[in-house]
């Protein structure tokens, strides 16, 4: 089975999530992953980390989204070497790792080009999966 990949370089701005929400859900939709529940779950896990990138990172933000049958994972990577703890939540966060951790199998912190990135493993998208060519079509041409 093939991986389906895509990059994506973010503003390094407040723009930065609600972009990467945009493509990475266009992405995936044409990847065949496109059940509601799924989806928003993955935005949202996309959203925190993205967030936390923009806010407590440095550099520059890249997304990278790999996608096998039902499985995907998303990548956040930022300049930053400090790894994300949790912490107690106030009035300016402290929610996010709590989010992502519900919502994902898994979720690991790895050295990406002298900082960091933020890998999570997604559920299984209910549903077919990844179609065949990583295109939207499920019928032969």
């Amino acid at each position: 089975m093939s991986t389906l990949t895509a990059h994506f370089d973010l503003p390094l701005d407040n723009t930065a999530p609600s972009f990467a929400r945009a493509a990475v859900a266009a992405v995936l939709g044409s990847w065949g992953l496109r059940d509601s529940d799924w989806l928003d779950a993955a935005m949202t896990v996309l959203s925190e980390l993205v967030s936390n990138a923009v806010r407590h990172g440095g550099g520059e933000v890249v997304v990278d989204v790999e996608a096998y049958g039902r499985q995907a994972i998303v990548s956040v990577a930022d300049g930053s070497s400090v790894v994300p703890r949790r912490r107690e939540p106030d009035g300016t966060g402290g929610l996010g790792l709590a989010i992502i951790n519900a919502l994902t199998a898994r979720w690991f912190v790895e050295s990406y080009e002298g900082g960091k990135r933020v890998r999570a493993e997604l559920l299984p998208c209910p549903g077919e999966g990844v179609t065949a060519g990583g295109t939207s079509r499920t019928e032969t041409a």
